[in-house]
């Protein structure tokens, strides 16, 4: 099944990531929220570990243009798509560290402009609404 899915993280001047189509292996139109979780990751691991490791000192293909770099520094990491860890991903564990930081609030899930705040929360996905996943930051510092 193909979902829509937008990411997004508060407060910073280019706040869409990225706006892309997953493909996940599920077929009905009802899936909790936990079971999706694990799913894109599962897709996104899937992906991860297909890439090729780039060996080489520098690849021009991957330097991102001028106006990119911008966003890249905005959002903390500039990256340019090299994979330096030969290590592949472990989905187990990418599965379990995602269903923990939604737990712990490291980011926020909405279906149609609505919270999903409970992984056993089912939602139909026959409505074909877009999902935002929102990287949420906390704030440090102190009052005095």
């Amino acid at each position: 099944m193909e979902i829509n899915v937008t990411v997004k993280q508060l407060g910073k001047k280019h706040p869409i990531l990225s706006e892309q189509k997953l493909e996940i292996g599920f077929n009905d139109s009802n899936i909790s929220l936990e079971n999706l979780l694990k799913l894109i990751v599962q897709q996104q691991v899937e992906v991860f570990n297909a890439k090729s490791f780039d060996l080489e000192g520098e690849d021009n293909t991957k330097i991102p243009l001028d106006n990119y770099l911008d966003i890249l520094t905005d959002t903390g990491k500039a990256g340019f798509g090299n994979i330096y860890n030969q290590k592949k991903a472990d989905l187990q564990k990418a599965q379990e560290n995602a269903i923990q930081a939604f737990e712990d609030g490291m980011f926020a899930v909405f279906y149609n402009d609505e919270q999903l705040e409970d992984l056993k929360q089912i939602i139909d996905l026959s409505l074909q609404h877009t999902f935002a996943f929102i990287r949420l930051t906390f704030l440090a510092g102190s009052y005095w």
